[in-house]
């Protein structure tokens, strides 16, 4: 693989930051610089980790990278919830993007395995 740009799980996770943000449009002008901007940033270290950790150029650090990716997902996950019970987002219109959430983690679980076994071809 050459690029980051051609892993799929980082495709996505750029589709889930353009989602959040089409989300978070809506949500009150006085939580601009909170639940929207924390969201926001959770949603755009998802892709940058993942991004990140492919330009390190070592299987290790893609690893670790993966695993801070995902602990980005799980942040965005509360603050989604947050949002929900704030009732920033309804549940029809938070559907959409908290199964683009799972659909992510399963993606980054499935990548964080491969690389293991690699890591282990390796010795």
């Amino acid at each position: 693989m050459n690029s980051y740009r051609e892993l799929k799980v980082w495709q996505r996770a750029i589709d889930l930051v353009v989602a959040c943000y089409e989300l978070t449009r809506k949500f009150p002008d006085d939580e601009r610089y909170g639940l929207t901007s924390q969201l926001r940033r959770a949603a755009v270290s998802v892709a940058a980790n993942i991004a990140e950790g492919h330009g390190r150029g070592t299987k290790k650090a893609f690893l670790n990278f993966q695993w801070i990716a995902n602990g980005s997902l799980t942040e965005l996950e509360t603050h989604f919830i947050i949002a929900g019970k704030l009732g920033y987002v309804s549940r029809e219109a938070g559907r959409p993007v908290y199964d683009q959430m799972q659909e992510i983690g399963r993606m980054l679980s499935s990548l964080r395995r491969s690389l293991k076994r690699a890591a282990y071809r390796s010795f």
